[in-house]
């Protein structure tokens, strides 16, 4: 008995697995970027969803991971057909309040075929920008 409810767990695990696999992108962000409050260069990335209903976002030079907080899903009009990033682009006065700088604030991540995950909301006017992403290997 106790070696079909391993067997049933193992395979709940691969199950588990196999659908945390699935929900992974890799993007190639041209641009310096701010996600969860931390500025990020620009370069390459992996977003993956964890089993507890979060996101990661995974830095590929350094292996740096960012925890994002999930502020609600996105239902979708017709699902995404490939992976994105959303990021508000905004200005700000920074650092020495003399320079209008553009910011880029990560806002939403999508997989193909899921609902989106809201990740940051900006108050006031911003425009926003996309970047488009590949499967991960």
């Amino acid at each position: 008995m106790g070696k079909r409810v391993l067997a049933v767990a193992a395979g709940g695990l691969l199950a588990a697995g196999a659908a945390l696999a699935a929900a992974q992108a890799e993007f190639k962000v041209p641009f310096a970027f701010r996600a969860a409050g931390k500025n990020l260069a620009a370069g390459d990335y992996t977003a993956a969803a964890t089993a507890d209903g979060g996101l990661v976002l995974k830095q590929a030079a350094t292996g740096r991971e960012i925890a994002l907080a999930v502020l609600e899903r996105i239902k979708p009009g017709t699902p995404a057909a490939e992976p994105r990033l959303v990021l508000d682009e905004v200005g700000d006065f920074a650092p020495s309040y003399t320079e209008y700088i553009t910011v880029y604030v990560l806002s939403e991540v999508w997989f193909p075929g899921e609902d989106g995950y809201r990740v940051h909301v900006t108050k006031g006017a911003h425009k926003t920008k996309v970047v488009t992403g590949a499967a991960a290997k």
